[in-house]
Formats: C-alpha cells, structure tokens, sequence
C-alpha cells in the first residue's frame, strides 16, 4: 500500500478555506504585538496601580493607630494634676480637654488625608489600671494620675480606583494608657 502524503501548499488536492476573509486577516501578523502589548499592559498597569492604592490603605491604617497612640499619650502628659485647662493643643503644664486631644490628633493628618474626617474619641473610663475605681470613680478626679484614658480615632479610608471598593473603608484604633501627671 502506497503512504498518504499531505499535498503540497498550493497543489490542485488541498482544500480551500472556508472563510477566505479570515485567514487573509489571521495570516498577516503586522500589529499583533501592539495589541498583545497593548493588553499585557493594560493589566500589568491595572495590577501596579492597584497595589499602589492598597499599600495606601494600609498607610492609613498605620496613622489610624499611630494617631490613637499619640491621643493617648497626649492625655497621659497632661492629667488632672495640673491646675490650668490647656489653651490650645500645643500648650505645656495644663490638663488636657477632649477637645484638646482632637485638635492634637487631628494636627497630626498627613498628604492626602483630611483632618476634618478624622473622628477623635477621648474617654475617661473612671478605672485604674488595676480595673477597680477608686480614685477615678467621679467626673472631677478621673483624670487623675493611675486613671484610664482611652482615645479612639476612625478614618474612613477611600480608594482612587475604581476597579477597587467604592464605598470606603473605615478604619478605627483604640488606645488606652494610664495618666502619668
């Protein structure tokens, strides 16, 4: 028995075909690279921008809990053992008011953060360290040395792509210390 052999290119035997049009176009290959590169790119710059925007996010996770920390230890430093109200957020030897402690928390926003939506939560939860409220137990002495602060700061996080979530993150940290003065 004779081999089959497959006709060559061009002989009368091979079949044409069927959609001329589309082989004529897949045939010609000028401009494939720029689409396929046109593609890759698309989603390498989609890929590079997205986790441009969640390393953004957890920057500001990072100031959320950073800026609770400092709260709190502004509050520590100017307890109730002193005999002046603070005047302003940057004042020295004066007892800290929740409304200093915003200030001061909120002076903290970094580039890209708005400090008018940073949300400052100062408490005074009328406990020692110990859990018991001795010496902490009435509004007049809570701010007292050994007494609880707690500072909770929230931020609700925004992405600038609109592939990722659109609807924001709110991120919130607490800290809680003991008044040192």
């Amino acid at each position: 028995m004779p081999k089959h052999r497959d006709p060559k290119p061009g002989s009368p035997k091979q079949r044409a075909p069927r959609h001329r049009g589309w082989k004529r176009f897949a045939a010609g290959e000028r401009g494939d690279s720029l689409v396929e590169l046109g593609i890759a790119m698309s989603v390498l710059m989609m890929l590079v921008f997205g986790v441009i925007d969640c390393s953004r996010a957890l920057y500001t996770y990072h100031f959320v809990s950073f800026a609770a920390q400092q709260g709190a230890r502004y509050a520590i430093v100017r307890g109730g053992d002193w005999p002046l109200a603070c005047a302003t957020a940057t004042s020295y030897s004066c007892q800290a008011s929740a409304a200093n402690i915003k200030t001061y928390v909120q002076s903290l926003a970094t580039p890209g953060m708005t400090a008018a939506n940073i949300v400052v939560t100062p408490t005074w939860p009328q406990l020692t360290v110990n859990g018991t409220a001795t010496g902490c137990n009435s509004s007049t002495i809570q701010a007292s040395e050994g007494c609880l602060v707690k500072v909770q700061v929230t931020y609700t996080y925004h992405f600038f792509l609109p592939y990722l979530p659109t609807g924001g993150i709110p991120m919130t940290a607490t800290s809680e210390q003991a008044i040192a003065y």
